[in-house]
């Protein structure tokens, strides 16, 4: 079996997106109309996926996406609590109907109703009812809810404890996923994105999260930022701050996915991260969408990367399967449930 642990419901139905356009022009402006979501019937659903992410991932020989709300979309830094709670479990719901028409291809991972200046607490009641009522395996948690701008705590100050304690008792891992970005310094998909993956390694870094969370489990997506090009840089600093090696210190709770699209850069993080550590994702359809005019194949069609590494067929195993049942126990005694 092939999982994908990284997808996003970017093909919405056009009435979903419109109801978010008109959320965001009532909060700016009292006087344009209350918003209000038109019915979207499940055929609108099965048509938005059977016509882009499930027709890729049968194409490109997959089995099955870990699905979320579109990353870019979460906007937490749109709006106030109120709004985001609204916005957060209608995006939850969509995901919930994807995942009954489609079960056997997709399952469900949820955003959360994170807001600028709002402890991650008010966070806890959706991750709840995802996980308990809708079948859902993990969460995207966003280090940078203000959208660029930085002024939270890092991911390892005690203000984010209630949360890692629920995750461990829901025995759930999040994927580190900032959302749109507001700084103009700062491309969404190209820097911002990378800039939140490699800033959150090198906050467990410098902090000792694992140590008051040893089975807390991170998925920190986008090949892991630069943390693998830099890799030297970060056990030295580790070795200069006093810390464990990086192995003990960080990468017992910490996975990577494939989200890497060009061959050397796959071929760099096999190289460097452990294999136990990676686990495999395309972001389809994410921040690539067009196809390598070097390659002739889509950017984002990762799992010609991975085919293409010389590993083990036990190391292929994880890669695609094992780790992701491993990092995911949910996904795993839901797949076990029905026999595969």
């Amino acid at each position: 079996m092939i999982i994908d642990c990284h997808g996003h419901y970017t093909t919405e139905p056009a009435a979903f997106m419109a109801y978010r356009k008109a959320q965001i022009a009532h909060y700016e402006d009292s006087a344009s109309p209350a918003p209000k979501l038109a019915a979207i019937s499940d055929d609108e659903i099965r048509e938005s996926v059977e016509n882009n992410q499930l027709r890729a991932l049968k194409d490109r020989g997959c089995d099955m996406t870990i699905f979320s709300p579109r990353a870019s979309g979460m906007g937490h830094h749109v709006g106030d609590l109120a709004m985001s709670q609204d916005w957060t479990r209608k995006s939850n719901d969509m995901i919930h109907r994807v995942t009954q028409i489609f079960p056997d291809n997709f399952i469900g991972v949820c955003q959360l109703p994170q807001s600028v200046g709002v402890s991650i607490e008010n966070s806890i009641e959706e991750l709840e009812r995802c996980v308990l009522e809708l079948g859902f395996v993990g969460c995207n948690l966003n280090p940078d809810p203000t959208g660029g701008m930085w002024t939270e705590k890092p991911l390892t100050d005690p203000c984010w404890y209630p949360f890692f304690e629920k995750m461990v008792e829901l025995d759930v891992p999040a994927m580190i996923h900032v959302s749109g970005c507001c700084n103009p310094n700062f491309h969404m998909t190209g820097a911002h994105y990378i800039n939140a993956d490699t800033t959150a390694f090198v906050q467990f870094l410098q902090g000792d999260l694992f140590s008051d969370f040893p089975d807390l489990k991170l998925i920190i997506p986008h090949g892991g930022g630069a943390v693998p090009y830099h890799w030297g840089r970060y056990r030295g600093l580790a070795d200069m701050m006093g810390k464990p090696p990086l192995t003990e210190h960080i990468m017992r709770n910490v996975y990577f996915d494939t989200c890497v699209y060009h061959q050397p850069g796959i071929d760099l993080l096999f190289k460097v991260i452990d294999v136990d550590n990676i686990l495999f994702a395309s972001e389809m359809f994410g921040a690539v969408k067009g196809i390598d005019s070097q390659t002739g194949y889509y950017f984002d069609d990762t799992k010609r990367y991975v085919d293409a590494l010389d590993l083990s067929e036990d190391e292929r195993s994880k890669v695609f399967e094992g780790n992701a049942r491993r990092v995911y126990p949910r996904l795993d005694a839901t797949l076990k449930a029905r026999g595969l």
